[in-house]
C-alpha cells in the first residue's frame, strides 16, 4: 500500500509505533495517521497471527486494536480508527513480539490445518490440561494490562430525559432532530463522531457545512445536540445508555430516558470473501472515501475497487480526482477477485483471470443496516432481498428507524455477492478472529448449524468488534451450506454494548467504598461514644460489641446480662415499610408465607417471604395497623429489594390505584429493651402507652409520643425474652437514646451488640436468613409446613412448594446440634458427614455456632438431611481435616416453653 497525505494541513504531531518515530497531523486518528505513514501492517490476527492492516474507518474497524501510552499510562485496546491523535502518544500493536511487522508467532500460521475452528474442544487433553495451559494462558488475549493505570472514580453518570432521543447524526437522524424540535419537542440527539454529519461528511463535497448549518438549527429550535456519545445499549422501557466523551473532560455515562426514541445509525459497508482477502491493503471502499475527504489521505497510488452495488463503485471518481489509477471491478457485470498477490501488503490481484498490478485493494459487499439497539429492544428483523441486508420488522413501541439503519438507501443497486462454499484458498469472514469459510463448512458438518451454535464453536462475531464486518458473510455461508434461505438462516442475539465500554464508564463513581456505601446509623455517634466496635450487617455499619476487651469476652459478658437484666439494642436497620390502601392487606398476602390479613387492628405476625421457586428470601413480622394501613418489618440487609418486591408485585397484580408502597425505613428510628427488666426502662420513657400484658400483650404494637414527636412501641422479640421496640422519627433518635441509657442505670441495662443479639436468637432457635438457610432451604424445611398444607389461595412461591424436589423426604432442614465430646463449639461451616463403602459424604453443615454463657456450653444450628427425624442421634462433623461429635437436637435449646417472653 502505498498511501500518502494530498492535503497537509494541521499542527504537526509526533507519536511512535511499535518503536519507530513517524509525524501526523492535528485531526487525524491514530488510523488515518499510520495510514498516511506508509504503516501497512498494524497487526496480527488473534489465532494465527497472520498480518493485518487497517480495513475500516470507524466502530466497524477489526484489525486495528492497539495499546496507547500517553502521560505515562497505557490504555490496552483501543481502536485506530476511533481514537483521536495526540502529540507523543507511543503506540504498540497488540498480539505481536516483539512487533506487528516481525512477528516470531507468525510460524503458527504454518500450523493452521492443526488448528481450525474448535480445536481446543479436541486437544491439549492427553496427558493433562494443566500442562498445556500456562503457555496457552500467556499467548491469549491482545493487549497487555498496565499495572499504574488504574483510573481514578472521576466518571460521572448522568441521568436525563427528553421527549424525542436520536441516535445517529448523519442526513436522517439530522433531518429527524430538526422536524422535532421545529414541532417543539424536547429533543436530544447523540452521535459518536467528533462532529455530526455521518456520511455527508464525506459523501457530499459541501457536506460538513451542511452539517453545521443543520446542527445550528436544531439548537436555535431548543434542540441539544451531544457530539462525540455513543448509544451503546437499549434497556427495559427504552432506557438508553450512552457513552460521552467530551473534550478536556472525563469520560462519563449518559442514562438517557426518552418519550420515544429514532434511530439514525447508518449502515456498515461489509467485506468481499474471496481467497487471501486479509491482506494488508485490502480496505472497505467507504473507508477509503473517509480517509480521503476527512483526512487527506489517499489509501493507495493504483487502486482496484471490488463492488457489487452502485454506492462503492461511486467512491472511484474522487480517487481518481486525487491522482490515484483505479482499476473497477464490478461484480455485477461478471467481475470477480481470485487472487491476491502479496505477503504483508497488496502487490497485484488478479481479477477476472487477468492479473492487475496494485497497492491495495477497497472491497464492498454491500451494506448491513445498523439495527444493534433496534434488535437489543427486542426488535425482529426481516430479510430484504432488494438489497441483500436484514432490515428492521415489526416496529417496537417507542421507536421508530430513519434513514439507512432502515434498509433506504436511496438509488441503490446491487446484485447479492456471497461466500460461496466450493471456493478455493483461504477466505478469511471474520478477520479478527480468524474465522474463514472452511470454519464455517467444518461447523456445518459438526452440525452446528444454527447461528448461535456457528457463533459459538467458532468463534464468528465474538471478537472485540462484535461482528460487524463478519457476521452477514458468516451466516450466508452457512446458509449455503444448509441449503436455506438466507432469512430462514437467521441472525444472532444483538446484546449490549455496540462497542466496548471501559469499565471506569460503566461503574462511575461507583468504586472503593463507593461501590457499595454502607448505610450508617442515626445514632452512630452515640454508639461510638460508648465505645462500640462497629462491623457492617447487612450493608449497614452497626454496632458489633461495646468494650475495649478481648471482643469474646465482651460479646458474653452483653448476652449474659441481657438475660439477666435487661439489654438496649438499636434496631433502627430493621424494615419500615408501609403498605397502604384498600388492597393493602390483599398484596401482603400474597407476599408472604403466612396470612397477614386476619390479624386484627394493633397485631403483629411473624411470617416468610419466599422466591417464587418457593425457597426462603426473608423474613420478619408485619404490623396490621387497620384494614388499609401495614408496616413490613423485614430483615435489614433486605429492605431496598423487599420494597422493590411489593412495588413490583404491586404493578403487575394489583391495581396500582389502591395499594401504594412506601419504604420509611430512613424515617424512624428504632431501639429495643429487651430482657427481664425491659417493662420497667420503658414505663420510665412517659411514652403515654399502657404496658399491662392485657393492654400490650407480645405481638402487639400501641401509639404513643415521645418528646412531642409520635412514637410506636411493639412487642416483638428477637431474644426469647420480653421486648419492646420503641421507634421514633430519626430526629427524635438521639433524645430517646440518651433517655433510655438514664433509665437503665437504676436497672443495671447493657447496650448489646449484633453479635450478642445473634447469639441470644441461636439459644431460640429464630434463623438467620441467608445463614441458616441456603438459598434452597423452604419453609418446611424450618419446620413451617402449616400455610403450605391448609393456606387457601395463591402466594408468591406456592406452587414450587409441590414439586418433587420441594417434597424429597431426605432434604436438608433446620435443627440443633450439641457437642458431644465435650469439646469447644463446633467449627460453623463444618460438614455433618456419612461414610458409606469407604467414601465420605456431606449430608449438611452447621450454620451457627456459638458458646452460650446462660446455658454454659455451647449450642450450635445446621442444616442436616432427614434432620428432625434424627432428634438425638449422634453425628459426625468434619471441618479441615478434624473430626467432631454432636448430637441432633430441636433447636431452641433455651425456655421451650416460651415463658421468658412475659418474665
Amino acid at each position: 500500500m502505498s498511501a500518502r497525505r494530498i492535503r497537509d494541513a494541521g499542527r504537526r504531531l509526533g507519536f511512535t509505533f511499535d518503536g519507530r518515530r513517524y509525524e501526523g497531523r492535528e485531526g487525524d486518528t491514530i488510523a488515518s495517521a499510520l495510514l498516511a505513514a506508509g504503516v501497512r501492517v498494524v497487526g496480527r490476527s488473534f489465532k494465527y497471527h497472520r498480518p493485518r492492516g487497517i480495513f475500516g474507518a470507524w466502530t466497524e474497524e477489526p484489525n486495528a486494536i492497539l495499546d496507547v501510552t500517553l502521560g505515562g499510562r497505557t490504555t490496552p485496546n483501543l481502536r485506530a480508527t476511533t481514537e483521536m491523535l495526540a502529540e507523543g502518544m507511543a503506540i504498540r500493536s497488540v498480539n505481536a513480539t516483539p512487533t506487528a511487522e516481525a512477528d516470531r508467532f507468525a510460524l503458527l500460521d504454518r500450523a493452521a490445518r492443526f488448528l481450525p475452528a474448535g480445536f481446543y474442544y479436541k486437544t491439549f487433553i492427553w496427558p493433562d490440561w494443566h500442562l498445556f495451559e500456562p503457555r496457552i494462558r500467556a499467548m491469549a488475549g491482545l493487549g497487555r494490562l498496565d499495572p499504574a493505570n488504574a483510573p481514578a472514580a472521576e466518571n460521572s453518570v448522568l441521568n436525563l430525559s427528553c421527549g424525542v432521543l436520536v441516535v445517529g447524526g448523519g442526513p436522517a437522524g439530522l433531518a429527524a432532530a430538526l422536524d422535532a424540535a421545529r414541532a417543539g419537542e424536547n429533543v436530544v440527539l447523540v452521535d459518536d463522531g467528533l462532529v455530526p454529519g455521518g456520511s455527508m461528511l464525506h459523501r457530499d463535497a459541501d457536506g460538513p457545512e451542511r452539517a453545521a448549518f443543520l446542527v445550528a438549527r436544531i439548537e436555535a429550535a431548543g434542540g441539544r445536540v451531544l457530539p462525540r456519545t455513543v448509544a451503546w445499549g437499549v434497556y427495559d422501557h427504552n432506557l438508553v445508555c450512552c457513552w460521552q466523551r467530551p473534550e478536556g473532560m472525563p469520560d462519563r455515562q449518559l442514562r438517557i430516558r426518552p418519550g420515544r426514541i429514532v434511530l439514525a445509525t447508518g449502515a456498515i459497508e461489509r467485506p468481499l470473501v474471496f481467497p487471501d482477502n486479509d491482506r494488508p491493503g485490502v480496505m472497505s471502499a467507504e473507508a477509503a472515501l473517509v480517509y480521503l475527504r476527512r483526512h487527506g489521505v489517499l489509501a493507495g497510488e493504483r487502486i482496484v475497487l471490488a463492488a457489487n452495488n452502485s454506492h462503492a463503485l461511486a467512491v472511484a471518481l474522487p480517487l481518481r480526482e486525487a491522482g490515484a489509477q483505479v482499476t473497477v471491478a464490478d461484480l455485477r457485470e461478471g467481475a470477480s477477485i481470485d487472487a491476491v498477490h502479496g505477503g504483508k501488503g497488496v502487490e497485484a490481484v488478479t481479477v477476472r483471470g487477468r492479473r492487475v498490478e496494485a497497492d491495495c485493494l477497497l472491497v464492498s459487499g454491500g451494506f448491513t443496516p445498523t439495527v444493534h439497539l433496534y434488535c437489543q429492544a427486542r426488535g425482529r428483523l426481516r430479510y430484504d432481498e432488494a438489497i441483500c441486508a436484514f432490515v428492521p420488522g415489526e416496529p417496537v413501541a417507542g421507536m421508530s428507524v430513519v434513514g439507512a439503519a432502515a434498509g433506504d438507501f436511496g438509488d441503490y443497486a446491487i446484485v447479492p455477492a456471497w461466500p460461496k462454499p466450493q471456493a478455493k484458498g483461504r477466505q478469511w469472514i471474520d478477520l479478527q478472529n480468524d474465522v474463514t469459510l472452511k470454519d464455517v463448512a467444518l461447523a456445518a458438518r459438526e452440525n452446528f448449524r444454527p447461528v448461535e451454535h456457528l457463533k459459538r464453536y467458532t468463534t464468528l462475531g465474538m471478537a472485540t468488534d462484535q461482528g460487524k464486518t463478519s457476521n452477514m458473510n458468516g451466516l450466508a455461508a452457512m446458509a449455503a451450506l444448509t441449503g436455506k434461505g438466507i432469512a430462514e438462516t437467521g441472525t444472532t442475539t444483538y446484546r449490549p454494548p455496540f462497542v466496548p465500554v471501559p469499565l471506569p464508564v460503566v461503574a462511575g463513581r461507583r468504586r472503593g467504598e463507593l461501590f457499595n456505601p454502607v448505610r450508617r446509623l442515626p445514632l452512630e455517634a452515640g454508639h461510638r461514644a460508648a465505645g462500640a466496635v462497629f462491623r457492617e450487617y447487612g450493608g449497614w455499619l452497626r454496632p458489633a460489641f461495646y468494650g475495649a476487651g478481648d471482643a469474646e469476652a465482651e460479646i458474653a459478658r452483653e448476652a449474659e446480662r441481657a438475660r439477666q437484666t435487661v439489654a438496649i439494642f438499636d434496631g433502627s436497620p430493621l424494615g419500615k415499610i408501609e403498605v397502604i390502601g384498600p388492597q393493602a392487606g390483599d398484596l401482603v398476602d400474597y407476599n408472604s408465607y403466612q396470612t397477614i390479613s386476619t390479624l386484627k387492628d394493633g397485631r403483629i405476625r411473624y411470617g416468610l417471604m419466599l422466591t417464587e421457586g418457593g425457597a426462603v428470601y426473608d423474613d420478619g413480622v408485619t404490623v396490621k395497623l387497620a384494614d388499609d394501613h401495614y408496616v413490613v418489618s423485614c430483615s435489614s440487609g433486605h429492605v431496598p429489594n423487599v420494597a422493590l418486591r411489593l412495588e413490583e408485585w404491586r404493578q403487575d397484580r394489583f391495581d396500582p390505584a389502591k395499594v401504594f408502597v412506601h419504604n420509611l425505613t430512613p424515617h424512624w428510628a428504632t431501639l429495643t429493651a429487651s430482657g427481664p427488666r425491659a417493662k420497667a426502662l420503658v414505663g420510665a420513657l412517659s411514652l403515654g402507652v399502657e404496658l399491662d400484658d392485657t393492654a400490650l400483650p407480645h405481638m402487639a404494637v400501641a401509639s404513643g409520643s415521645f418528646g412531642g414527636g409520635p412514637a410506636r412501641v411493639a412487642r416483638v422479640s428477637f431474644t426469647g425474652d420480653r421486648s419492646y421496640e420503641v421507634s421514633v422519627p430519626a430526629a427524635a433518635a438521639p433524645a430517646l437514646w440518651r433517655a433510655m441509657i438514664e433509665a437503665g442505670r437504676a436497672l443495671d441495662a447493657v447496650l448489646l451488640g449484633s453479635e450478642a443479639l445473634l447469639l441470644l436468637r441461636a439459644e431460640k432457635g429464630f434463623v438467620v436468613v441467608g445463614k441458616d438457610t441456603d438459598g434452597t432451604t423452604m419453609p418446611h424445611d424450618l419446620g413451617l409446613s402449616g400455610p403450605r398444607d391448609r393456606r387457601k389461595g395463591e402466594f408468591v412461591g406456592k406452587r414450587s412448594l409441590f414439586t418433587d424436589e420441594a417434597v424429597r423426604p431426605d432434604r436438608r432442614q433446620l435443627i440443633g446440634l450439641t457437642v458431644a465430646d465435650g469439646g469447644p463449639p463446633l467449627p460453623t461451616g463444618g460438614h455433618a458427614v456419612e461414610t458409606a463403602q469407604g467414601r465420605r459424604r456431606s449430608a449438611g453443615y452447621v450454620t451457627s455456632s456459638y458458646s452460650s454463657p446462660t446455658l454454659s456450653r455451647p449450642i450450635a444450628l445446621g442444616l442436616v438431611e432427614r434432620g428432625l427425624e434424627r432428634i438425638g442421634e449422634e453425628i459426625d462433623v468434619f471441618h479441615l481435616g478434624g473430626m467432631r461429635r454432636a448430637a441432633i437436637a430441636v433447636p431452641c435449646a433455651l425456655d421451650p416453653a416460651g415463658e421468658r417472653l412475659d418474665a
